[in-house]
């Protein structure tokens, strides 16, 4: 089981041994369900569009439909996690803190609504690692217009899937050699993604 959790925070495994399926099971689980906070959502998408490129063979189809089945599952993910939301409410500020759930993931989404506004964050979560997990969930909880979180979500799936993907596809053909440092790459991804979260807290912590 251990392994298996191992495997599912690895860009590379998840890749290599679950192919597409998980790909796009992965990217589901991180924008819809409680536990996915943990998956590595912008290094997977980042690299499935690097081996879209440099190793096909591995997902099986071209980059269209490979960027629209991601966009589906991204925008199912968030769906599930609006409906969640929407049925648990309140109960969730009240929820202790578990293995997985910590209540300070929500608060730092709390953070990112007031910070960014309920329709906009909806977007600019996808971009930030614990934030997209929470913020359809927070949506739900706090009863966001069903329509409104319908078309943000969509939005921010396309921005999302399609800006990453796009970089990692364009980076082989300018950078052949960019394969030999996905570690570095990855390193460097989660650091521009971590910022803004650190800044968040930072502003929690001096109010």
């Amino acid at each position: 089981m251990w392994d298996f959790l191992k495997q599912l925070t690895d860009p590379n495994s998840i890749i290599q041994f679950g192919g597409l399926g998980l790909l796009l099971f992965v990217i589901f689980a991180e924008t819809g369900l409680l536990v996915g906070f943990f998956l590595p959502g912008d290094n997977l998408i980042l690299l499935a569009g690097i081996l879209c490129k440099s190793k096909p063979e591995l997902l099986g189809v071209n980059y269209i439909v490979m960027v629209t089945l991601m966009v589906l599952a991204a925008v199912s993910g968030n769906l599930f996690g609006y409906w969640f939301g929407y049925k648990s409410g309140v109960m969730l500020f009240k929820r202790e803190d578990g293995f997985l759930f910590k209540k300070k993931h929500l608060e730092t989404t709390e953070l990112a609504y007031n910070k960014y506004g309920g329709n906009l964050v909806l977007i600019i979560a996808r971009f930030l690692p614990v934030v997209r997990t929470f913020a359809p969930i927070l949506a739900g909880a706090i009863k966001v217009d069903f329509k409104k979180f319908m078309l943000f979500n969509i939005l921010g799936a396309v921005f999302w899937i399609v800006g990453l993907t796009a970089i990692g596809y364009v980076s082989v053909i300018l950078f052949p050699s960019i394969t030999n440092y996905l570690s570095y790459v990855f390193i460097a991804l989660i650091i521009l993604t971590a910022l803004p979260i650190i800044r968040l807290r930072f502003i929690k912590k001096n109010n």
